[in-house]
Formats: C-alpha cells, structure tokens, sequence
C-alpha cells in the first residue's frame, strides 16, 4: 500500500478518507451531534455508500448481515450517548458470533470527556468486554492509524467487532492525511498455520478410532472452509455436525450429513456426538446449547479442537489435541496428511458407525404434526426451502421460527444462513436480511422472522423501501413468544404469563407493510402457501412482508431441556429415541 499525504484536510476528512481506503463501501448509520463533522464530507464520497437507519440497532445488524453475506467488513456509524449506546447490542451480538465489523462513534469533544457533558457516555469502557478490541481517538493525526488498525483486527485472526470513538475535536481539526505503509502491532499476532506435530497427532486419533465425528461450527464459514471440509469428509467417511451456526458449511443434502446438534438437534446428530469415540471440532466452541449438561456429554470421546482462537480451545472440554489456527489450513493439512496415511494403506474403520447413524437417521428424521384446518409453520419453512431454493440468503431472528428455518430449508452452501446464535437477539433479522441485500444485490433475500421479533426493528422497512433495498419477510404469526409460550407449556403447567402479543390483530402486517411502502401479502391455509410465496418472488422491486398465520400451539422438536444431559433428548412430546446399540 503506497503513502497518501494530504494537508490542510479536517479530521473529519481524513475519516472518510481513512474509511475509503479501508474498503469501506457502504456505512449505515445515523447522524447526530457529535459525529456531524463526519457527515458532510461523506456526503462527497463518491466511494462510501451511506444508508440512513431508522435505529443504530438496525445499523449495527445491518452490517452484521453484510458483513456475513459477503466475508467484508461491515461498518456501521452513530453519535455519542444514546447513539452511541444504541449499538451495544450488534456489538455484543457479533463479538459472540465472530462477525467482522467496525464501529464509528462520536464523542464530545477532548476537554469535555469525563465532565458529563450533553450526550456523553463512556462507550470505549462500555463496549471494552464485547468488542475484540476498541479505541479512543482525541487527535486527528491518529485517524487514518487507528482505522486502519481498526480494519485489520476486525478481519484477521478470530473476526469481530472493533469501535473507533473519535471525539468531536479530533473531526474538527487540521491535520494531514497519511495512510501507514504498514502497521505495527506488536501485541497481535494471531496464529494462522497449525503446528505440524498437532496435525500428525490428530491424523493418528482419527485412523485409531472407530466412532469420530466431525463437530463443526460457524469458524468454518468464517474461515471460507467449505470446499476443503467437504473433501475431508469424503476422503475419510466420517459423518458429519454442522452447529446452528455452521449451517450451509457442508450440503445438507450429503449423505454424511447428520444436521444440526445441540438443544433442538436432530436425534442423529445428537445421537453421533454422544456415542461418539473421537470428535474433531473445527471453528466451534462446545457451547451450552450444544452440549447440554457438560459432564454428561459425549462420555466416552476423546476431543481435538482445532480453532483460530486459543482462549477457546480447552475452555468447556478438555482437548486432547489443540490445534491454534485458521480452520482452513487446518483441513488442508488434515486431509494432506490423511491422504498420505490411506496412500499407504492406513484408513480408518467406521462401517458399523456409519450404519448405526444412518439407521438412527432414517429412524428419526424431522418431522411435525400437520393439520388440516391450520397452517403448520414447519410446513411453511419446507415450501419457503422448495419454492425460493438453496441460492437464496434466508436470515432469522430468535425463537421457534428461528430453529423452524434452520431445520426445514435446506442449506446447500455457506453463507445463506444468517442468524443470531450465541447472543440470541430478537430483532436481529430485518435489519441484518437488510445488510446482506445490500452486500450480496444480485441474491434473493428472506427474513424469516417471529411476529414478537418482527415488532422489535421493523422500521428498517422504511429503510428498505426508500433506499431500493427488495428483501422479502416471513413473518411466522402464531400470536406469541412462542419460544418462550413452548417452555411455559413444558415447565409452568402451561400458564401462559405475558406472553400473548394478540398480533393477528394488532398490528394488521399487511396494512404495516403498505405503510412502509412494501407490499403486504397474507395466508393462513395450506393450500395457499405455495401460491402466496410465489406471488412474493415475483416482486423485486420493493419489500414484500407475507404475514403468515400459523398454528399457535406449534412446537420446536427435538428437544432437550435446559441443562439437563443430551441423552434425554425427547424427538416429540414425551417420547424419547430408542437406539439398538447392539449395531455398535
């Protein structure tokens, strides 16, 4: 990168300078006060596209969504204060799932910092557990430094959210334009290749077992890893786990594909982590959601767990084989060094598991009680799959729906699921089905999304509607927090306490959508569900909300409640798997 000087230029001119040069191509935000300075020279750029909001939580999901649609930065900006604050949320939401993002912040000016002056807040020391890293910037030669830097720590490494809080004197003052040749930082080397011995030691785990599984998380999809997982898999023959966040990493279709694991996995994935002898963890954390009670999972396997982050290697289970680097390079050197293995006659023997999960797959596949006088939202997802097909982006809040959308489309290829997984943020969808229309214009776009969720952020339909912005919603309506309504009919002798959001009839989502200038479709039959979807997909010049009025009492199966052992996964109401493990 060459050298640029520029003089007699504000702060606020080298931001946007800065930002440009970053590779910044679209910001959303809003403005305010304290970052003003910034916006009248971003009104010039003929290189940043800015999308105005109609919340910073909307911005900030907005470039989450475009940032996991496309593997760029998504960069979002605000003021001070509430503005400012407003962006907690996306920030703790991408720091959880690994999301690369930046963050543009006002701040009062220097000599008012700490005084609390009008729309002040301490965001550096409010965002500093939930950002991979952040900074303060009070003078104005620091700029285009501490946004490059910005840029750089956001995507390298474990991806993650990054806040630059520039005080509003640094944007007024002169000064002149340089951006670094090169950065300096020394405290930040992120490990990349994997060390050769762990490679060897992994490959001789996998060749001795006769139970492994391959537990994959969403690093994969992060780390651009698809391709070489899927020939690892093919190479070797172990099945496969793609967590909620992982979904689209390996085709859903392959026969080596066992779903989803975790609370709401399926049986067989469940099932595979469980009696499993060996699980190789790539890109994933061993959460809770996936492990249930810790000291009953997977009793008998021994771990490798390979991740670009060391700090969560070893973090929930001990790891027999850590493995610090890219996912990546570490299925690269995997199957390299398994391939030389079976060259010379070494592979490994996993028939009779194989045939085990494939019988418990075929045994419990997913599936739902279907009537015929209401609309199944399972069968709404599985039209929604068929009909829009596996090159669409579907992104989901929080919730049933959210588990519905992950179990019943089928994902083909990474990056066409985007959801809100370790933070769990309702509201998530719309913005962030907003920011990845944006980064990916050619993609069909759906927000599947609840009628509880859909409330919390629609207004970005404003967004959408004038900015040109065509994604489409699906609001799965069953007049409830359903997810919550499903726990209270479980485990509080179904007393359903506040959670009846009475939304079939206020607000009317049809009459919502027109508001906001989209176009408004509902069904409520069976029959009509294909013919309502397809009358979506037909629309691609404005936003398209289907308020789909499903079935109230629908609930998410499999299921294993919280904190108890995955072994007491229920795959309906009140009925447990029955496993032959005389087949082992």
């Amino acid at each position: 990168m060459t050298e640029q000087d520029a003089t007699g230029i504000t702060g606020a001119q080298s931001l946007i300078q800065s930002l440009e040069q970053a590779g910044a191509e679209h910001i959303f935000g809003i403005p305010g006060g304290a970052i003003l300075p910034a916006y009248d020279p971003l009104m010039d750029s003929t290189r940043i596209r800015h999308i105005l909001v109609r919340h910073e939580q909307g911005a900030g999901h907005a470039a989450q969504g475009y940032a996991s649609a496309t593997g760029k930065v998504g960069v979002c900006m605000a003021t001070s204060g509430p503005g400012a604050t407003n962006l907690v949320t996306p920030l703790a939401d991408a720091h959880m799932d690994s999301v690369p993002l930046v963050a543009v912040t006002g701040q009062v000016g220097a000599s008012m910092i700490g005084t609390d002056a009008f729309q002040e807040a301490d965001i550096r020391g409010i965002t500093m557990p939930i950002t991979k890293h952040n900074f303060l910037v009070t003078d104005a030669d620091d700029i285009p430094r501490t946004v490059a830097e910005a840029f750089h720590i956001a995507s390298t490494g474990r991806p993650g959210p990054v806040l630059v809080d520039v005080a509003k004197s640094a944007l007024q003052a002169q000064t002149t334009f340089a951006w670094p040749t090169e950065l300096s930082l020394p405290g930040y080397r992120p490990v990349t290749r994997p060390h050769s011995k762990q490679i060897r030691e992994a490959a001789k785990l996998i060749l001795e077992s006769r139970r492994p599984v391959l537990y994959v998380g969403g690093g994969t999809i992060r780390a651009n890893a698809s391709r070489e997982l899927a020939a690892l898999a093919e190479l070797t023959g172990m099945p496969v786990v793609t967590t909620l966040m992982a979904r689209g990493a390996f085709p859903d279709s392959h026969p080596q594909h066992l779903g989803m694991p975790g609370m709401h996995g399926t049986v067989a994935a469940v099932a595979g982590l469980q009696r499993s002898d060996l699980i190789i963890s790539l890109g994933a954390r061993f959460d809770d959601r996936v492990t249930g009670n810790l000291d009953s999972f997977a009793p008998n396997a021994r771990v490798i767990h390979a991740d670009i982050d060391p700090a969560e290697i070893g973090k929930n289970r001990h790891a027999d084989v850590p493995i610090v680097g890219d996912c990546r390079e570490v299925i690269s050197d995997l199957t390299v060094a398994l391939q030389a293995e079976a060259d010379a006659g070494h592979t490994g023997d996993y028939e009779a598991w194989v045939d085990f999960l494939a019988g418990v797959k075929k045994k419990y596949p997913l599936g739902y009680d279907d009537t015929d006088d209401s609309l199944a939202p399972q069968y709404v997802m599985e039209r929604l799959g068929a009909l829009v097909g596996p090159e669409a982006i579907y992104v989901a809040g929080v919730g049933q729906h959210q588990m519905w959308a992950a179990h019943f489309v089928g994902y083909e290829h990474p990056r066409t699921w985007i959801n809100s997984g370790g933070l769990g943020t309702m509201g998530f969808s719309v913005p962030a089905a907003m920011g990845a229309q944006v980064g990916r214009p050619d993609a069909t776009v759906w927000s599947i999304d609840g009628d509880g969720c859909f409330q919390m952020t629609n207004q970005e339909l404003a967004t959408c509607a004038i900015e040109g912005i065509p994604i489409k919603v699906a609001v799965v309506n069953n007049e409830s927090l359903g997810m919550v309504r499903q726990w209270q009919t479980l485990f509080y002798n179904e007393r359903y306490s506040n959670t009846d959001l009475h939304s079939k009839r206020i607000p009317d989502f049809v009459k919502l959508a027109e508001a906001y200038g989209c176009v408004g479709l509902s069904c409520d039959s069976p029959s009509d569900v294909d013919a309502t979807i397809s009358k979506a997909m037909e629309i691609n010049d404005v936003p398209v909300v289907v308020d789909f009025r499903v079935h109230r009492d629908a609930m998410v199966w499999p299921m294993v409640a919280a904190g108890t052992s995955n072994d007491d996964i229920k795959y309906a109401r009140g009925l447990a798997p029955q496993f032959d493990e005389d087949d082992l």
